[in-house]
């Protein structure tokens, strides 16, 4: 029985190629329309959220002998009513997760900072300071024009990140391409 990898190989690669087109393409409307881009992301974050704490009440029901199970349907009653929160107002959760994005990003380029220092005998210690400082102007930034930014932003960073994760995909399914037409070639 003879199977032809190399055809199957293509139509993986070809189907990656297309994901990764597709991607770029949905990462430039993100970015083209932040708004819609922001309630879809805070939408779908509040959706995960509620069905997290379903499944937390599963567990907590599954588990109940185990001890615990007053604590466990408190968590899980926390993630279905901060989900259908910000499922209600989503306005209110754009505004909550750019804050917690801002403070996020301060919160670790100190961190980041505080590493570059206590690696500063090694070599190569500045990525990590221009690392730190980056991250510290990026969250500073945040918090800074907040809430003027907090429509936008959400947005706009997902759909940077949808964008080059497209590029990286094409980038690699060529890539791919390239090397299976090379080893075809020194094949045959």
């Amino acid at each position: 029985m003879t199977t032809n990898v190399s055809g199957d190989v293509k139509k993986d690669i070809n189907r990656s190629l297309v994901i990764g087109v597709l991607l770029i393409v949905l990462g430039i409307v993100a970015i083209a329309l932040p708004s819609v881009s922001t309630i879809f992301a805070e939408t779908w974050f509040a959706l995960i959220l509620i069905s997290s704490g379903f499944a937390k009440l599963v567990y907590a029901t599954e588990t109940r002998a185990q001890g615990g199970f007053v604590w466990k349907l408190l968590l899980s009653g926390l993630y279905i009513a901060t989900g259908i929160m910000l499922f209600v107002y989503p306005l209110n959760g754009i505004l909550t997760l750019t804050l917690l994005l801002g403070s996020f990003l301060l919160t670790e380029g100190v961190f980041e900072l505080i590493l570059a220092f206590r690696l500063r005998p090694q070599q190569n210690w500045t990525w990590v300071l221009g690392d730190g400082i980056i991250t510290l102007i990026l969250g500073a930034m945040i918090w800074f024009q907040f809430p003027f930014n907090a429509p936008w932003l959400i947005g706009t960073l997902v759909g940077v990140s949808i964008l080059f994760t497209g590029v990286s995909r094409v980038g690699l399914s060529l890539n791919a391409r390239s090397a299976l037409n090379q080893s075809e070639a020194t094949s045959a």
